[in-house]
């Protein structure tokens, strides 16, 4: 939605500690290892408070991990910070001061400050704390009071670099790689790979004669992530595709395939353009899926090839299930869920992901290589975020200072299979210093001809490593390599802004069709139905998710997944914590929400749904009765106004009610008229309710896009200052300002409102539209802001998606004829412990039991030997009235 709930929703206190205070509390961490977070208690009576990490992943949990608690909101889940204590102390502010069931008040809330290494001002932090990706070196700070969505109040009363006065060391294990970056010489690779070919179509091993079809395959990935269709690779894949029997039947065409061999030659299908139905003769996926374990020999009926429920026959190893369960999603057959669930159960306590597929209770000691590739997959089908989360945990750890990571448990030496799967999984779960200090190591172990040994410092080169290594330098894994041509950018499927009647304008903006295809993935939305609050958790972001249908509609690119949103929403689909989305709209109770009824109410009639009848409920009805009709006096703060809508905490939530109402065919007057009491005499609107003092670009675009629907000539001229005003912000980039800096979500709000008047901002338009294709990443989503941390952020993705279409919500209008009600997705499954008998959980270090925990780490190191040995190496437009009687083309 807006900046504040992007921002609120992890927000910390007001500081008001001596400098002196806040120096003394430097103690474990410093200024180059780990990250320290800052608590002032002093509005409670108490003092400030610290504490430290020495391998920060999230500021969630920073704060967790230095020592304090916290309580999140009934409304928005434990993410939205509402109380926080120390250990086991009071958290504040204390029940009869909040309640925590709705967002509080802008002028009494925690806000959160951060400073990265070096700063010596502290900034508003532009995520939510479970967003904000932290590095050795940082300080957060959560300080009690209020600010705007801006931060321009509030500030820590200390310094960031009072905070550092303890002094500073070097980087100890955990801490972000410091190893020089580099670039891995893919020609040279490739070149290399290509000299190793018999016949220019096959590996074979040293002093052997039969062709070696694991490495041929290898061969034939790194080629085309660095070549692309060529020559060379249509004649290894040509060679493959004759030899699919040999291969992936060892036993026998009739009988059950090599999973892990099936699995390799449909994903070179897959990544080639070619048939895995139909791949040498063969349908590999279909074989796949036909060969999925029912049962494990607990069963006492057990099928060869099985070691427990899920196991692709014959897999035998975590890379042969996970290929497999890849290959199927590739060629976009849904895996069973047991299949995907069994990659869960052989993660150890530690995070890491073992690399045999062990039942319940037998050892488990992961490595880097293994937890990377399930990572991977995991992360691509969605739908285990706890598992994935603790992955990259253990990756973030084990990775030395040089950005290494070694084979196994125990070794100290660098690994250059482990480091290039490890970096692989680093960069599409958004650690991008990471997987970029392993490709700098990675890069350094490059021999001369191009090929890379398995280990660091290795002098003779080999096959089997360096296609790993290819890919990683590419940038790419086998989820994504593909040598597919990308399609030309589609315009929105309405009709873009013109600047000549019947002519249409340009477009230069960003890829409509990936941005789709990254909202609806998988990974991000879960089992097709909603998004979630946060990393790591299941609980339904019924804000996020109604976002992204807006996004879905007004592109019209995936109607069938826009569908399924809906009916999730309509039929009061639950959550994992059995929430729907009338427990997010508050309906039919005093913490009825005003804009969240809004949001939901308009996004049924934008797809043709009616809002009177919606998830149960008359959202219309809800929401006339949640017009205050006079200011609430504390300690009720659900009114802020006579015309405000009940518990509606910014002007972007005033408005999103506003358009529903008059969508709806009801009469707003008095919550227009309150709307249009809170713009400023520039034309700019402030972000929260109660107002402060700030003017925000996406509160002004929305509340523009209003009062354009509202009509009426003071309406109009509001809604031209509006424009006028917003236009000003641009910035030299096509950017605009916003709480995160130049931000993706107020450029994606300003071409919406901008395209109220499309003709007179028809450059304004366009340039914002350019920016936003210049914030997109290559997985199609979009960064928060320009000078934001790396990665896709899906907040931003909707609004930037949505927003670039230039459709106002007052507008927007997608039918769902012809859609069918989507399958209702079965539950996931959890991973069971798996645990040592006779010792403890650990998955490595002593004390652990069982017969095979004598052998400590050399299990680690034969395991990886035998892995080597046998090769078993991985979105019509209904125009709003009062612009369409104008003529203006808004």
């Amino acid at each position: 939605m807006t900046a504040l709930l992007v921002l609120v929703a992890a927000c910390v206190t007001f500081l008001t500690t001596t400098s002196a205070a806040a120096a003394d509390l430097i103690g474990d961490c410093t200024a180059s290892r780990g990250a320290v977070v800052v608590v002032d208690f002093g509005p409670f009576g108490g003092k400030l408070e610290r504490g430290c990490d020495t391998t920060p992943t999230t500021g969630y949990d920073l704060l967790h991990d230095g020592g304090f608690t916290t309580v999140g909101t009934q409304h928005d889940g434990p993410g939205f910070i509402c109380r926080i204590g120390y250990g086991s102390g009071t958290q504040y502010p204390t029940p009869d001061k909040e309640s925590c069931v709705l967002t509080p008040p802008a002028t009494a809330y925690w806000s959160y400050w951060v400073a990265s290494p070096g700063q010596d001002e502290w900034s508003y932090s532009q995520y939510g704390a479970m967003d904000r990706k932290v590095k050795d070196g940082d300080i957060d700070a959560w300080v009690y009071g209020g600010t705007d969505a801006g931060g321009s109040t509030g500030k820590p009363t200390f310094t960031p670099a009072d905070v550092r006065a303890g002094g500073a060391g070097t980087p100890g294990p955990g801490g972000t790689p410091t190893g020089a970056p580099g670039e891995v010489d893919l020609t040279a690779a490739a070149t290399w790979l290509k000299g190793r070919l018999t016949d220019g179509e096959r590996i074979v091993d040293d002093g052997a004669e039969a062709p070696n079809h694991l490495l041929t395959a290898e061969t034939a990935y790194a080629l085309a992530a660095t070549e692309g269709n060529s020559a060379a690779l249509d004649k290894v894949t040509a060679f493959l595709t004759a030899h699919a029997g040999d291969y992936a039947y060892p036993n026998g065409t009739d009988q059950a395939p090599d999973s892990t061999a099936a699995a390799r030659l449909a994903l070179l299908a897959e990544i080639t353009e070619a048939d895995p139905h139909a791949f040498g003769g063969r349908d590999l996926v279909g074989d796949l899926a036909k060969n999925v374990c029912a049962a494990g020999p607990e069963s006492g009926e057990p099928t060869p090839g099985c070691t427990a429920k899920g196991d692709f026959r014959d897999a035998t190893y975590a890379d042969g299930q996970a290929w497999s369960v890849l290959a199927l999603s590739r060629a976009g057959v849904t895996p069973p869920s047991a299949a995907v669930d069994r990659l869960t159960q052989l993660q150890c306590n530690d995070g890491g992901v073992t690399s045999i597929l062990i039942r319940s209770g037998e050892y488990c000691d992961g490595d880097p290589a293994t937890t990377g590739l399930v990572a991977l997959v995991l992360h691509q089908t969605g739908g285990h975020d706890d598992t994935v989360a603790k992955a990259r945990t253990y990756l973030t750890k084990a990775q030395r200072e040089d950005g290494a990571f070694p084979g196994y448990t125990g070794s100290t030496t660098g690994s250059v299979y482990a480091t290039a799967y490890a970096a692989q999984a680093l960069r599409a779960l958004g650690e991008t210093a990471r997987a970029d200090a392993a490709v700098g190591w990675l890069s350094r172990q490059q021999l001369d001809g191009g090929g890379f040994g398995f280990e660091e410092g290795a002098i003779d080169p080999a096959v089997y490593p360096t296609p790993s290594a290819v890919l990683a330098g590419a940038g790419t894994s086998l989820v994504t390599l593909t040598t597919k041509k990308a399609e030309p950018t589609a315009p929105p499927t309405s009709q873009p802004p013109t600047t000549t009647p019947g002519t249409p304008a340009p477009y230069d903006g960003p890829d409509l069709k990936k941005g789709v295809a990254y909202l609806t993935s998988a990974a991000n939305l879960k089992q097709g139905q909603y998004y979630v609050a946060g990393p790591g958790m299941s609980r339904a972001d019924f804000g996020l998710t109604i976002d992204g249908a807006y996004a879905l509609a007004a592109t019209g690119l995936n109607n069938a997944k826009l569908r399924g949103i809906v009916d999730f929403l309509d039929h009061e689909g639950k959550d994992s914590e059995g929430r729907t989305v009338n427990d997010w709209t508050g309906i039919g109770t005093a913490y009825a929400a005003g804009g969240s009824l809004g949001k939901t109410a308009l996004l049924a009639e934008a797809v043709g749904r009616d809002p009177r009848d919606f998830a149960g409920h008359d959202l219309i009805a809800a929401l006339g009765k949640a017009v205050c009709a006079e200011p609430s006096t504390a300690p009720d703060r659900s009114c802020a106004a006579k015309g405000a809508y009940t518990n509606a905490p910014s002007v972007f939530a005033q408005s999103l009610a506003v358009i529903a109402q008059l969508r709806a065919g009801e009469g707003a007057d008095e919550p227009v008229a309150y709307l249009e009491s809170l713009q400023h005499d520039s034309g700019a609107w402030p972000s929260l309710i109660p107002a402060t003092n700030d003017s925000d670009v996406d509160s002004t675009a929305i509340a523009a896009m209003a009062l354009a629907l509202a009509g009426g000539d003071r309406a109009d001229e509001a809604v031209d200052k509006a424009l006028a005003w917003v236009a000003s912000e641009q910035l030299s980039d096509g950017g605009f300002p916003g709480a995160a800096g130049n931000s993706v979500n107020s450029a994606a709000l300003a071409v919406q409102g901008l395209s109220l008047d499309a003709d007179t901002y028809a450059d304004e338009i366009a340039d914002a539209r350019k920016f936003l294709a210049s914030q997109q990443n290559g997985d199609g989503g979009f960064r928060v802001a320009k000078e934001g941390q790396d990665g896709s952020d899906l907040r931003a993705s909707t609004q930037a998606v949505g927003g670039a279409t230039g459709i106002s919500f007052g507008a927007l209008e997608r039918s769902l004829t012809g859609t069918t009600p989507q399958p209702t997705p079965s539950p996931s499954g959890s991973a069971p412990q798996i645990i040592t008998p006779g010792g403890d959980t650990g998955g490595s270090g002593a004390g652990r039991g069982g017969a095979m925990a004598s052998t400590g780490v050399q299990v680690g190191a034969l395991a990886a030997l035998a892995l080597l040995l046998v090769g078993a190496g991985w979105r019509t437009v209904v125009v709003a009235r009062r612009r369409v009687e104008s003529g203006a083309g808004r």
